[in-house]
């Protein structure tokens, strides 16, 4: 049976008091695992602002309704507003976990890793992951297993980190797609990260599939991407059968866009796939040969700017 891995990237503050718990039962409801992977610092959302200034910035929020989704007050985060810190919601993220779900680590400041990592050194680097996987062990009594990074943005410095965590497997960035959402090399799959002619230990499970903000709004082919029609467009792309890792948010899947999700686990249900925790898959394809791949920037379609990529 191919597993779609659904990996749940909490963002925000709002995402994990609202969003993390409608999705637990959403996923319980239709019997489908799942990795929540959570930021744990403090929530300064408002930062983002400063992407305006970024080509495709203001296409992509006119599209995706970002106010509508993500709320005026979390918008407003380390700018008018101090940053809550979303470590402190661990009655929610104790859910995810006594739930049966398995969590992992998304970043510790998301807004200030997604726009600063690749640019930064070790030590920066270092002091971020370390904080995160502290307060993870802080709450849930145990070392992070997985990450998957804030934007899927990385550098050296932080994939060597995983290894130095010990951590078997995450999923740091995106395969590379066509305009419609197909991947662009039908094989891309799991692979070890090769970086500065060293290959990292922990097994890179990369995004398979576009997001749900990549796509609406778009124009494909002869139709604009809506939310009546997202779920049908996602499921043609799976109708091949194949392992797949799809990204969700808290924020999006777990509030408004939730009935899509929904409509996309029945979906997946009725194409014979089995949707698992990133540590479900890992343990099912541990066993084989991986290729090694080179550190690699790259862009997806609906998504301004570059992001660690494999082809």
């Amino acid at each position: 049976m191919p597993v779609i891995a659904l990996k749940i990237d909490v963002d925000t503050y709002r995402g994990t008091r609202e969003g993390v718990p409608n999705l637990v039962g959403i996923l319980k409801k239709h019997q489908a695992g799942a990795t929540f992977l959570f930021s744990l610092g403090k929530d300064h959302t408002g930062w983002a602002l400063k992407r305006a200034f970024r080509p495709g910035f203001f296409q992509k929020v006119s599209r995706t309704s970002v106010v509508e989704h993500y709320g005026f007050k979390t918008l407003m985060y380390g700018v008018f507003l101090p940053g809550p810190d979303i470590g402190q919601c661990r009655k929610e993220m104790h859910l995810v976990r006594d739930q049966g779900f398995e969590c992992g680590i998304h970043t510790w400041d998301h807004v200030l890793w997604q726009d600063a990592v690749r640019y930064k050194d070790a030590a920066w680097t270092q002091r971020q992951m370390q904080q995160a996987e502290q307060r993870f062990r802080d709450i849930f009594g145990y070392a992070a297993p997985t990450h998957g990074a804030a934007g899927w943005q990385m550098n050296g410095d932080a994939f060597r980190q995983l290894d130095s965590a010990g951590m078997q497997y995450a999923s740091d960035g995106r395969a590379l797609l066509n305009d419609d959402g197909s991947l662009r090399n039908p094989a891309t799959g799991p692979y070890r990260l090769s970086v500065d002619g060293k290959t990292m230990q922990c097994l890179q499970m990369p995004t398979t599939l576009p997001t749900l903000d990549e796509l609406l709004g778009r124009d494909i082919g002869d139709k604009q991407i809506t939310t009546a029609n997202i779920a049908a467009h996602i499921l043609s792309l799976t109708a091949t059968p194949r392992d797949h890792v799809f990204t969700l948010h808290a924020e999006l899947e777990g509030q408004k866009l939730a009935p899509i999700f929904e409509q996309l686990l029945s979906g997946w249900k009725a194409q014979g796939y089995d949707c698992v925790s990133m540590e479900h898959y890992f343990k099912q394809i541990a066993d084989q040969d991986f290729p090694t791949k080179p550190l690699m920037w790259d862009s997806v379609p609906g998504r301004s700017g570059e992001l660690i990529a494999v082809n």
